[in-house]
């Protein structure tokens, strides 16, 4: 409870940034409840309700000490498959930093080597360039197109599927995305910087997700 300010101070700041690829509340159906965005604390509440019952991991995301976004892994199942899904966001003032991947990679490995889980899949929307690089650098495989999957930004939109297995890192993600990143610094072994501009805007050359 004590970040609310300071999460309400972000989200407003970065309105425009994020309500193309924000979940919304679809119309109510004639027989169907009503139901309206929660408040700061009922989204709280919620998130811990549902970590205590071991469906869902809530995260924020800090950079330099202060708390530049959030990430959860939901949708948690047991059983035979041990799954479950990634959704994030992130300050735009902090974009093209390597925020956002690094932050999946280190959630992705403490889903499959301290909680237990096998697989883990991020649904985005085919739009969203930037959000695709994330899983793109971090070597996610593409499965294929879900159509009218989520409700986003006013209306029900489809979202390409991207996953990956415990298998398929035995090293750790982490691990990975540092090799990665290191093959694609410059010759002279200084850390690669992504082009930065003046707004960030989805489409623009930057990644405002990662």
């Amino acid at each position: 409870m004590r970040d609310q300010s300071v999460w309400r101070d972000i989200n407003r700041r970065n309105r425009d940034w994020l309500r193309p690829w924000e979940a919304t509340i679809p119309p109510p159906t004639p027989h169907g409840p009503v139901t309206h965005r929660p408040t700061y604390r009922q989204m709280v509440r919620h998130l811990r309700s549902e970590a205590k019952a071991g469906r869902m991991l809530p995260f924020v995301i800090e950079y330099q000490g202060r708390l530049v976004g959030q990430l959860t892994v939901a949708g948690i199942t047991w059983g035979s498959m041990c799954s479950g899904h990634i959704g994030y966001w992130v300050d735009e003032s902090v974009a093209g930093r390597g925020v956002m991947p690094t932050a999946v990679a280190l959630v992705t490995d403490h889903c499959f080597r301290n909680v237990g889980l096998h697989r883990i899949e991020i649904c985005i929307r085919p739009e969203n360039r930037p959000s695709r690089r994330v899983v793109e650098k971090l070597g996610f495989r593409e499965e294929g197109l879900r159509p009218r999957y989520l409700h986003i930004d006013g209306g029900w939109r489809d979202h390409l599927v991207f996953a990956l297995t415990a298998e398929e890192v035995p090293d750790g993600l982490l691990a990975r995305w540092r090799r990665r990143r290191a093959a694609s610094a410059p010759e002279s072994g200084r850390a690669a910087r992504p082009p930065r501009n003046s707004t960030n805007a989805p489409g623009n050359p930057t990644d405002p997700w990662n």
